[in-house]
């Protein structure tokens, strides 16, 4: 059937080098976890930490980041497979093009367009209010008063204008900053440990309790799980945990980013694994360490643990209020370099699939001099600055976490069916135990996606709805795998 016309990964790699689209290989392994380091320390550490100690997990939040942290490590093993034995830009799209077929290929790309781009633009948003609680700037500057978000928009204009000049630019900028927020983690780490106190993390896993009533979603906000089994929901406990985990999980978006880079990647076949699972397993040990710290500094039945800054709570309420500047400086380095890496990969995603033909060629065209997909990326920043300086983006920044759960299934599963299809073909890295450690990150995904309201549901199904149209409209009848074998040239 066309809609499942698959594309060979042989075709996938002789592809990367046409002269129009042949993108410049500036990575190594180390560009690599910098670029999963720099996506991923952001918004989780510097605010769902004490949140969601005080509401959902206590002490116990360190099992919520280890439980999200192997979660996002059994995908990562499915991504380090594929993106050692494919690498070609576009991640999960081009993964499914190779096992699952177009039409899964195409739902995949425009599920990532929603993740990357509207994660960009949810973080700017988080920069502009750090920026401007840091130097203490004009509020209209962050979008007070129904103004557009001016901050925002500028760090993306910015950003994207470093994207264009270069990958290998854009990896040293983020190699710095990763180092400034990294330095700032492990300040609240070892400052923090000389005031943790016992009693704090005394009971560590809290006695599982009701829900209160007030802060239960009801009807579209209930999770899919209250609604579709009648799960009564209870906080703390063991379920608190896991609730806990599926909110966390937020904390850990980005790693899967390290994958559209393949292309770029010197040695992808060796620094591919290291860059995806290195920089995850650098990542879960800080945030580990991060939680275990904060609430023990500040007991986490105490509301200064529910606010936007409950690392600079926790230090205040120690007597290091001056702390609180460090850790906003921290917070600053971090989010900027989440949102150039978010960009960089939705850019790489959009170019894969203009490649191949299901979006406008032209826009696929590679820069003369600095070997960046110029013309994607000033779209793509233009589509990011335009939801961040005018979009509510509060309750749509739900839709980052159900968009990369999704991802993370289509590829665990790609790994099982490309293995049968294609046994033969050299894999530098392998996932171990295949089939059960695929299946074990489907199954792990699908739980937290349950676990995300009704409401995120029908968003995510919409948008879907709309990619499929614009695919039959658009897509199908452009496809350049589609045109070679009607022509029977594949």
């Amino acid at each position: 059937m066309s809609l499942f016309r698959t594309k060979t990964v042989e075709r996938s790699i002789a592809e990367t080098d046409e002269p129009d689209h042949r993108l410049k290989k500036d990575l190594s392994a180390w560009d690599l976890t910098v670029f999963g380091v720099g996506v991923m320390i952001g918004t989780g550490i510097f605010v769902l930490t004490g949140q969601e100690a005080h509401k959902n997990a206590g002490p116990a939040i360190v099992l919520s980041f280890v439980i999200a942290g192997v979660v996002c490590g059994l995908a990562a093993l499915c991504y380090a497979e594929f993106a050692s034995t494919v690498p070609v830009a576009g991640s999960a799209y081009t993964f499914s093009y190779a096992t699952l077929g177009e039409f899964i290929a195409w739902i995949i790309g425009w599920d990532l367009v929603l993740e990357l781009a509207l994660g960009a633009a949810v973080v700017s948003r988080g920069w502009s209010a750090y920026l401007q609680e840091l130097f203490d700037l004009p509020t209209w500057l962050a979008g007070g008063d129904a103004l557009p978000d001016i901050a925002a928009i500028a760090i993306v204009v910015g950003l994207t204008t470093l994207a264009v000049f270069g990958t290998k630019l854009s990896g040293r900028f983020t190699g710095v900053l990763v180092v400034v927020k990294v330095a700032v983690v492990l300040f609240v780490i070892v400052a923090g440990l000389f005031f943790v106190k016992a009693a704090n993390l005394t009971p560590f896993v809290p006695a599982s309790q009701p829900a209160d009533p007030k802060n239960v979603g009801s009807g579209l906000d209930s999770t899919l799980l209250q609604s579709i089994f009648g799960v009564e929901p209870t906080v703390f406990g063991i379920y608190g945990i896991i609730a806990a985990a599926s909110v966390v999980f937020f904390a850990f978006i980005g790693f899967d980013i390290v994958a559209t880079s393949a292309e770029e990647t010197k040695n992808p076949q060796r620094d591919m694994p290291r860059g995806i699972i290195g920089s995850l397993a650098i990542v879960t040990v800080l945030y580990a360490a991060v939680a275990f710290v904060v609430t023990g500094m500040l007991k986490y039945s105490d509301d200064r643990m529910n606010t936007g800054a409950p690392l600079a709570a926790a230090f205040s309420a120690n007597g290091l209020e001056w702390a609180s500047k460090i850790i906003s400086v921290g917070a600053v380095a971090g989010l900027t370099t989440v949102v150039l890496v978010l960009m960089l990969g939705q850019a790489r995603v959009l170019f894969a699939m203009a490649r191949d033909g299901l979006l406008p060629q032209g826009l696929a065209k590679v820069h003369p001099r600095f070997g960046t997909p110029y013309k994607i990326t000033i779209i793509t920043g233009a589509f990011v600055a335009v939801l961040a300086g005018f979009v509510p983006l509060d309750e749509l920044s739900k839709l980052v976490s159900i968009g990369t759960l999704f991802a993370f299934v289509v590829v665990s599963a790609g790994v099982i069916v490309l293995r049968r299809t294609r046994p033969e073909l050299d894999r530098a890295f392998r996932v171990p135990l295949v089939p059960l450690i695929p299946v074990l990150s489907i199954a792990a995904c699908l739980w937290l996606m349950v676990n995300l309201s009704v409401e995120t549901w029908l968003r995510f199904l919409v948008w879907m709805v709309l990619g499929i149209v614009l695919y039959f409209v658009y897509g199908r009848r452009h496809s350049r795998l589609g045109i070679d074998q009607a022509a029977g040239k594949a």
